[in-house]
């Protein structure tokens, strides 16, 4: 699953933004060149051991990676000018097969990882938590399990992370609450376990949030309201019980979560009432609530939704008596 168009759930156009340093890596060059051949040799050798684990390479994008061409010029390889250090490492749909290399770690000036749709197996590295300058990790689409590494609360630039459609499994680290610069945190499709961390609401530039399909438990937390710049909030097809906390709302002297567009609590185990303080949310274009256990047989229950203009409600099979999908 790729990262989606910011349109695809009702973003306004003032959010594509959000994503726009997604499009930039996936537009990347393949291919650059330089005049000289001296340059980083630690970078040289930990892609040359990424190279060695890679069990399949149909395509032949790694014909490339040899020594008669400058690491530099790899295919999927940018450096930078000055220092002709690896920035971005970029192969995405490339078929690649293997596991993903712990020498990952040694590529000190790494910005990118692009690894999206391949066939890469086994856990994802520690030493990915010495990549100090990472802002972009995109490793969706592959067969990954194993935990999410607990190291890459580390990277403190990390802007994106996007772990889409993989088989880890175990709880979801409390340490990446400390990634201040987040903006995008996407992770489901997995297997995960355990409750959604607190320490989330620590994430104060996240913008898009989606623990969609996995086997999350427990309450979502009261701290997810101190997120004023989130826009996109999914967290369906979970094992979530609990009342939607009451907190998710604008209060008067904060503009807690005033940007929030896209709400999906879908297919989880929620019970009672639906707040009459969503009616602050007034930016709300799509909530998701279908395949709970709320509302108690009256109307009363969805009476916030008659202060939107245009609002979709998705909430079939839940003890309900009035159904509206559009307003």
């Amino acid at each position: 699953m790729k990262i989606p168009n910011p349109t695809f759930w009702g973003f306004s156009s003032s959010s594509a933004n959000i994503l726009l340093l997604v499009f930039v890596v996936m537009n990347l060059p393949q291919n650059v060149s330089t005049g000289r051949f001296d340059g980083n040799e630690t970078d040289r050798i930990a892609l040359l051991e990424f190279k060695n684990q890679i069990s399949s390479d149909p395509k032949g994008v790694l014909n490339s990676w040899n020594h008669s061409h400058h690491h530099c010029q790899w295919q999927g390889i940018r450096c930078d000018a000055r220092h002709q250090s690896v920035i971005a490492l970029n192969l995405p749909g490339a078929s690649l097969s293997g596991s993903i290399s712990p020498r990952i770690g040694n590529l000190s000036f790494l910005k990118f990882i692009h690894l999206e749709e391949n066939q890469f197996h086994g856990g994802i590295p520690q030493e990915v938590g010495r990549l100090f300058r990472l802002r972009f990790l995109n490793l969706s689409n592959n067969t990954l399990n194993g935990e999410m590494p607990v190291n890459v609360s580390q990277c403190s630039k990390l802007r994106v992370i996007s772990l889409n459609w993989n088989k880890l499994e175990g709880k979801i680290p409390s340490e990446l609450g400390s990634l201040k610069k987040l903006e995008i945190l996407y992770v489901g499709p997995n297997n995960l376990t355990g409750k959604i961390p607190s320490t989330f609401g620590n994430l104060s530039s996240i913008n898009a949030l989606s623990f969609t399909f996995n086997s999350l438990k427990g309450n979502l937390p009261e701290e997810i309201s101190f997120l004023t710049s989130l826009i996109f909030l999914a967290m369906g097809s979970n094992k979530l019980t609990g009342q939607i906390p009451s907190s998710i709302k604008i209060p008067v002297s904060v503009t807690n979560c005033s940007n929030l567009e896209v709400i999906d609590l879908g297919n989880n185990k929620r019970e009672g009432g639906v707040p009459y303080d969503l009616r602050h949310l007034l930016n709300l274009r799509i909530l998701s609530l279908q395949r709970n256990l709320l509302g108690g047989n009256s109307t009363k229950d969805w009476d916030f939704s008659y202060t939107f203009d245009k609002l979709q409600i998705w909430k079939a099979r839940n003890d309900i008596t009035d159904y509206r999908s559009n307003f």
